[in-house]
């Protein structure tokens, strides 16, 4: 079955977990309203409707990641390598001025996402089970990457502050192939590697502050697992807590993370409400990026870093999760 639309005839979505695929977020027919009830303009729709993917991909020793952003006023597109063996972060991040060659198709099952800028080039394309990232930029930068396998992806919409709502549509744990070139060093993918996909978009609060976390493996028995958990977003009587073990979503209770925010090394503990997520995580490297323009302004730290400890599968058996590379993240933002 498929929604063809998220917003109804009289300008409403349903919340909740969406077991169906959603065609197009048709965010243009959302009856939004002031906070004092007032109707929004067809402009103000257009220009308050924030977009973002975010895809990455996690080897025995190194984790990659990339987003593309269109938050009206800006654009972003960046990307990073993290090698462990090494301890050396590759990254590059452009900012584009009322988001300027950054176009994300509101379509989240075959809608396709780009950003460019002088040389240049980002690209997510979906496929019917996944998705094909692409990067060409200056400096021998070439990554081609394909993630397989995206079968039971966890949908959501729900609402966010008091006039507004969230999509999103995530999976994690997927096989992933291809290769990342970096001037002359290159990272091969084998059958190791797993892969997260986080394809967002909303009326979002004004302001908003969440923490993150994700997970893409293999475990030591060979199968794979996948983890999304948030705290700060996505959850008005519902989450977008996730585990994929061998491809099969799985969901979870809230999440709770305890860290010290001014204390960049320090572990993280993770956990879900429902006991079947604990685990510590020990950062390795960061990007951090720090915006303060007025209108918009963002304080942002996503840690790459291992994961210790343990997660319950459906039947209740505790499975040990042992140096599995992946991300936290904590981030504000005012959009």
């Amino acid at each position: 079955m498929t929604i063809k639309k998220l917003i109804d005839a009289k300008g409403q979505f349903s919340p909740g977990v969406l077991s169906q695929v959603v065609d197009e977020i048709n965010y243009m027919d959302y009856d939004l309203r002031t906070v004092m009830d007032r109707p929004r303009s067809k402009l103000a729709r257009r220009w308050r409707f924030n977009q973002f993917q975010f895809v990455s991909a996690t080897g025995p020793d190194w984790v990659f990641g990339m987003a593309l952003v269109d938050l009206k006023m800006v654009g972003n597109g960046f990307f990073y390598l993290y090698d462990f063996a090494s301890g050396q972060m590759l990254e590059q991040s452009f900012m584009s001025p009322f988001a300027l060659g950054t176009r994300i198709e509101p379509h989240p099952e075959h809608g396709s996402a780009s950003f460019s800028k002088g040389g240049v080039s980002m690209r997510i394309l979906p496929f019917v089970g996944g998705r094909s990232i692409s990067v060409s930029a200056p400096k021998g930068i070439r990554v081609e990457l394909t993630l397989k396998e995206d079968n039971d992806p966890l949908r959501l919409v729900c609402p966010a502050g008091y006039n507004g709502w969230v999509f999103t549509r995530k999976s994690a744990g997927v096989p992933v192939e291809g290769e990342i070139r970096w001037n002359h060093r290159i990272w091969r993918c084998d059958e190791t590697v797993r892969g997260a996909i986080d394809w967002s978009c909303g009326f979002m609060r004004r302001e908003t502050a969440w923490n993150w976390a994700s997970l893409a493996g293999q475990l030591q028995d060979g199968r794979s697992l996948g983890l999304n958990l948030a705290a700060g977003v996505n959850e008005t009587g519902m989450t977008e807590n996730a585990l994929w073990l061998e491809g099969k979503c799985l969901k979870l209770g809230t999440a709770q993370f305890r860290f010290d925010r001014y204390q960049a090394g320090g572990d993280w503990h993770v956990t879900t409400d429902d006991n079947r997520v604990d685990l510590h995580f020990e950062p390795a490297s960061a990007r951090k990026e720090k915006l303060n323009a007025g209108i918009l302004a963002s304080n942002f730290r996503q840690y790459v870093g291992t994961f210790n400890g343990t997660i319950t599968d459906e039947s209740g058996n505790k499975v040990a999760v042992q140096s599995m590379k992946g991300l936290v993240e904590d981030h504000f933002a005012r959009w």
